[in-house]
């Protein structure tokens, strides 16, 4: 875990998301987009209930945007969706005391008054900037958000992925092959979540279906808080978002990140608790087969499997979509060197790709 705080000792509670490619992410919602008027706004709460005992449908790389009218959360920023703009998403950070810990709006106003661009930060947005603490400290979160916007170094599209989609790269043959894996809804099935084509508009895919999953990743001990047998991340439903608490249907669920430069990261899923894409990969086709793997065993012996979450809230993770719908017995949907392809075509999506164009 990244260490915050005043003096920079102090631990975090989850693996920190990358700021790039959050340009176009959408607002939080639970289920499709509305259509037609929407001068009548629907409560979260009034959409947990229209969602409840609505049939899902499985994700599948063979028809992803069918899984788009599922009714389940999807946009919003962080791990649980809790900020919807990019400025809500930096207040988060600025005022954690176990990150930025910035305290009052006063003391971020001081140091905004006493920077080095401070006059023209008078000269962007008026004379009288100052004299409002609220509304000074707003226009440097929205300056903040504008240049997360507007610099391409936030949204660059310069990876090898990027190349071969404007006809001016080659896969090898182990990325042609794991890119097929990624695709194939009887093998990885990772382009179920991770969309992979371009947009409607011609835009390049974000590689994310921006919604939510519990996955049932095992609990991450290094993580202080988790030393209370009493503590539990539960995303969507809390305890760092309030309002959607009692839709405990939810609890458990993260957002799915983009994929883009994935294999820079050394942690993964919300709580960090691999360091690796192949152990990323290898917790995915072998959780069910072999969850001794990966979780602890009780007193009797028993495997604890989905131990990050309370018991009451297991019946959430997923269980249907591939490959997590494999048992114990059946055969794995990724065989090590399949698992290996799947690597090298992630390693495509890193930018910064300067390799031989044809």
């Amino acid at each position: 875990m990244v260490l915050g705080g005043p003096r920079l000792r102090t631990p975090g509670v989850r693996a920190v998301p990358s700021l790039r490619y959050l340009y176009r992410q959408p607002a939080f919602s639970i289920g499709p987009d509305s259509q037609g008027d929407n001068d009548q706004v629907v409560s979260l709460a009034q959409q947990a209930l229209q969602a409840a005992g609505h049939t899902r449908i499985r994700k599948t790389a063979a028809s992803p945007q069918a899984a788009a009218a599922n009714l389940v959360p999807q946009g919003g920023l962080f791990w649980d969706g809790r900020a919807d703009t990019l400025e809500q998403q930096i207040n988060g950070p600025l005022y954690n005391p176990l990150e930025m810990d910035a305290g009052r709006p006063a003391r971020v106003l001081g140091k905004l008054e006493t920077a080095p661009y401070a006059q023209d930060f008078v000269r962007l947005f008026g004379p009288g900037v100052f004299e409002n603490p609220h509304l000074a400290i707003d226009e440097a979160m929205f300056a903040i958000a504008r240049y997360q916007i507007e610099n391409p170094d936030f949204h660059p599209f310069t990876s090898k992925f990027d190349a071969w989609l404007a006809g001016k790269a080659r896969f090898t043959p182990a990325e042609l092959r794991g890119y097929r894996l990624f695709n194939d809804p009887a093998k990885g099935n990772c382009s179920a979540c991770h969309l992979d084509h371009p947009t409607p508009d011609g835009l390049p895919p974000l590689f994310t279906d921006f919604q939510y999953e519990a996955l049932g990743v095992p609990r991450n001990p290094v993580i202080p808080a988790n030393r209370n047998p009493r503590y539990y991340d539960l995303g969507v439903c809390g305890p760092y978002r309030a309002d959607l608490r009692r839709q405990t249907q939810y609890c458990g669920m993260f957002l799915t990140p983009s994929l883009r430069n994935v294999a820079t990261r050394q942690v993964f899923f919300h709580n960090g608790v691999f360091h690796s894409l192949e152990r990323v990969l290898d917790f995915y086709v072998d959780r069910d087969l072999h969850p001794g793997r990966f979780y602890p065993r009780d007193a009797a012996g028993r495997v604890i499997e989905y131990d990050d979450l309370p018991a009451r809230y297991r019946g959430n993770v997923d269980r249907v979509d591939a490959p997590f719908n494999r048992h114990p017995g059946d055969r794995p949907a990724l065989s090590p060197a399949e698992i290996r392809d799947v690597i090298a075509f992630l390693d495509t999506l890193t930018d910064g790709y300067t390799g031989p164009r044809h």
